[in-house]
């Protein structure tokens, strides 16, 4: 019930009801279906703490709050999504709240967007989630795509054939799968074209059936490839499109293709959208700190600018 019966009170608002806590018993009362929702999740704490689980107060507080805001999420699912999946001699696990909300959404939508700082694990989670999928056989194929525009250079420029020119920006994708997988594994793959890591330009005119698709750097997309991605899922596939915002590097005057979709698709039902800030980084403690002293630094140039616009 948390302290001072803080996650009862929590629990009240989250479903809109009245919770009259008795000794042997727990009475809700509110509309039906605000009763049903709350219900259900008091059963699904019970079972799970029969079997075995066990809650810190600051979880549970957490899991209320991710469930008030999304009601198709449920307490069991978030406690599973934080299980250790293993990958040979590779165990991988969610850490926090928002990676645990972010791997259950991935296995109960089609679609999901991750969004926020490098380095809180959106393109490393997809990827494991991704390959998941592969070794039970719920997919067939891994496609990764990401834009190749990053920090103003062109392929044009580079040295070598298209693939070669193509490698460097798909690099963080195939470090990604080496470490979830064994590496003669994932050349194998991708020799067979069980794996495709591609620029996005490659995914036009395709449709992507019975598969686990990710784009990677998606703030970096241009509206039209955005949407020409967002369209190209099939049947029996989930698509994650991961980015961050705040690293956009496309030419002046363009618009990120990812701001403009959670703009026009955030409230389609069966998209669900995990925003990641600098506390889920998972890099050194360092990186956190860098990350926020840059986002003071943008509020203050911004704050400043504006200041400047309504004088003049």
């Amino acid at each position: 019930m948390g302290t001072y019966d803080g996650n009862l009170k929590l629990f009240e608002r989250c479903f809109q009801v009245s919770a009259h806590l008795g000794e042997e018993s727990l009475e809700i009362e509110g509309e039906e279906g605000n009763v049903r929702r709350a219900q259900r999740l008091v059963e699904e704490y019970s079972a799970l703490v029969e079997s075995g689980t066990r809650f810190e107060n600051a979880e549970i507080e957490g899991f209320l709050r991710i469930i008030s805001q999304d009601p198709e999420a449920s307490l069991k699912g978030l406690a599973e999504a934080g299980r250790p999946r293993s990958f040979g001699k590779k165990s991988i696990a969610p850490k926090g709240l928002n990676q645990r909300s972010y791997v259950d959404a991935m296995e109960r939508h089609d679609m999901v967007f991750g969004i926020g700082p490098s380095g809180t694990g959106k393109t490393y989670l997809a990827v494991a989630m991704a390959v998941d999928a592969l070794l039970t056989k719920e997919v067939s194929r891994i496609i990764l795509a990401r834009p190749a525009v990053e920090a103003g250079e062109r392929l044009g420029f580079l040295p070598g054939t298209l693939q070669e020119k193509v490698n460097p920006y798909l690099r963080p994708l195939y470090d990604a799968l080496y470490d979830v997988l064994d590496p003669d594994r994932v050349d194998r793959y991708i020799e067979k074209n069980i794996i495709e890591i591609a620029p996005i330009a490659f995914m036009r005119g395709r449709t992507l059936n019975d598969a686990f698709v990710i784009l990677d750097e998606a703030q970096n997309t241009t509206s039209e490839q955005m949407k020409m991605f967002l369209t190209r899922l099939g049947f029996n596939s989930k698509a994650v499109v991961t980015g961050d915002v705040t690293q956009i590097d496309l030419p002046n005057g363009r618009r990120s293709g990812l701001i403009e979709a959670v703009e026009v698709v955030g409230k389609v039902a069966g998209i669900s959208i995990i925003y990641f800030t600098e506390r889920d980084v998972v890099r050194h403690s360092l990186v956190q700190r860098i990350i926020r002293a840059y986002e003071e630094f943008d509020q203050v140039r911004a704050a400043k600018a504006n200041g400047e616009k309504s004088s003049g």
